[in-house]
């Protein structure tokens, strides 16, 4: 078993899906529900809901960690997008897309 191989707060370090995640969090809740094989538009679209949508992108989350063999339970899941959620959606989108984290400073 594997842990998820970006951290919680490793999302400041890929600003780009950072900024899209804080303007437009339903299309990363959404493109992480898609990659999880849920619906993109109907898991963006409730996941702005609140708590529905917490609940939703907890299970989303869930679903996510058991593809990938990820330990953990739905608490921790809950938590995590109770609590930092932008970080959260960040997370699972590096996960699903396995995006390599960009450094910020320039060369």
């Amino acid at each position: 078993m594997a842990d998820f191989k970006f951290g919680l707060f490793q999302c400041f370090k890929n600003v780009p899906l950072l900024c899209t995640a804080y303007f437009a969090p339903c299309f990363i809740a959404g493109k992480n529900a898609e990659a999880a094989g849920k619906s993109c538009c109907v898991y963006g679209f409730f996941s702005m809901w609140v708590p529905l949508g917490t609940c939703l992108r907890a299970q989303v989350r869930q679903e996510i960690r058991e593809q990938k063999g990820i330990p953990g339970s739905f608490i921790n899941d809950f938590a995590s997008h109770m609590f930092c959620p932008l970080c959260a959606l960040v997370q699972e989108a590096q996960e699903v897309t396995d995006q390599q984290v960009q450094p910020m400073a320039r060369e």
